[in-house]
């Protein structure tokens, strides 16, 4: 690296992220959760309908898809809303770039779609989120119900989990 931070000349790798769509459905004050099952990543906590972009996908394409594949929901693209980006990292992880979608209106009722992933598909109050959840996930949802448009996760050890 060069002393500004940008690649050496002549090099050819470039830094990548990993995006993700999440859908905070919310209707009547509650919320639409999914908790997670045989994964391998935060099994038994409860998390939103979420995926990653299959490349050459645009991102509201993906979060349509995703609605349908994990919990039976159809949503049209133009009734999604960006309502929350988030840039995160794990350790061990390449850092990743989250977009959290609300939808104004969809068709279906949720169900699992995934049994081999996801056992459980229900209504929680805003209020009262269960335990245990993923952890980056309570705190898109509380910076969504505070309006706040962009957060990082993940930078710091003693960031709350709201």
């Amino acid at each position: 690296m060069t002393a500004g931070g940008g690649r050496p000349p002549g090099a050819t790798s470039r830094f990548t992220v990993i995006p993700a769509v999440h859908l905070l459905l919310v209707a009547s004050g509650e919320i639409l959760l999914l908790r997670r099952f045989n994964t391998g990543y935060e099994d038994g906590k409860h998390s939103v309908v979420a995926g990653h972009l299959d490349g050459d996908e645009q991102a509201t394409h993906a979060m349509a898809r995703e609605a349908a594949e994990e919990a039976g929901l159809t949503i049209a693209v133009a009734d999604l809303a960006l309502v929350h980006v988030m840039h995160r990292r794990s350790p061990g992880e390449p850092e990743r770039i989250d977009l959290f979608f609300s939808a104004r209106a969809w068709q279906g009722m949720p169900r699992v779609m995934e049994r081999d992933r996801c056992d459980e598909v229900r209504w929680w109050p805003l209020e009262r989120l269960p335990e245990p959840m993923v952890p980056y996930v309570r705190a898109a949802i509380g910076h969504y119900r505070r309006g706040v448009m962009f957060s990082e996760f993940g930078w710091t050890r003693d960031e709350p989990a709201r």
